[in-house]
């Protein structure tokens, strides 16, 4: 599966990606997961062994349903795209930092941006699994665990909508200095991914580049039962 996935990040279109991601501060992956992967993953859930902790959103003012962090190992999927994903994204984060004068540099392999982390007492995992049924919605939010925060992250549909559920819309809006918030809803497929950034993005003004503030949600579900797979590459303290 490891070697399949790989394969599948390394034929995705990363120069189209890219420039999306600066054009509009995300871009979708087309299939990155097969439909067994997807169903496999979302049975997983009732399986508290594979989770370090469940959180329902309601409680901390998070919107509605909940979502479990995977305990390390991770299981094998989610393993192979945090670390196939890696590297590419890095690359843009690195041209990002650059341009924006950013003091992080990040390596090319994963494991040792992760060796980053856990020096600095980041060292639970972070990837997870979103279930929301009727009603529930997800806030517009960051997901910023330390010091140390790779600056994009995925979010992977694991439902098919439409068929499991309607409504459900990822939503990411960008605010910009002394300007209105724009907002982008971005329509996915079962299996397809959207890369996104974390906290900021580099946008070209008058005066040249700077950061904007970005956060992402999920929009009220009609109907049925939606659920996500987060790649976060960062660990949490």
């Amino acid at each position: 599966m490891a070697s399949s996935i790989a394969a599948r990040v390394a034929a995705l279109d990363w120069t189209t990606a890219a420039s999306d991601l600066d054009t509009y501060g995300c871009a979708t992956t087309g299939p990155l997961l097969s439909r067994p992967e997807c169903e496999a993953l979302v049975q997983g859930y009732a399986s508290d062994e594979l989770f370090r902790s469940r959180i329902v959103m309601a409680r901390h003012g998070f919107g509605r349903g909940e979502y479990k962090y995977f305990a390390y190992p991770l299981p094998q999927a989610v393993a192979a795209l945090r670390s196939a994903l890696y590297p590419p994204l890095a690359e843009l984060a690195n041209r990002w930092n650059g341009a924006t004068d950013g003091k992080a540099a990040y390596p090319p392999d994963h494991a040792d941006y992760l060796k980053r982390c856990h020096r600095a007492g980041q060292t639970r995992p972070t990837p997870l699994l979103l279930r929301y049924g009727t009603g529930d919605f997800n806030c517009l939010h960051q997901d910023i665990y330390g010091e140390n925060v790779f600056p994009l992250q995925v979010a992977i549909l694991l439902s098919e909508p439409g068929t499991d559920f309607t409504g459900g819309e990822f939503v990411l809006t960008e605010q910009r200095p002394r300007m209105q918030s724009r907002a982008e809803v971005v329509p996915l497929q079962q299996g397809e991914g959207v890369i996104f950034p974390v906290r900021y993005r580099p946008v070209r003004g008058a005066r040249g580049l700077y950061r904007v503030n970005m956060r992402h949600g999920v929009s009220r579900l009609r109907s049925g039962s939606r659920h996500t797979l987060g790649v976060i590459f960062h660990d949490a303290v």
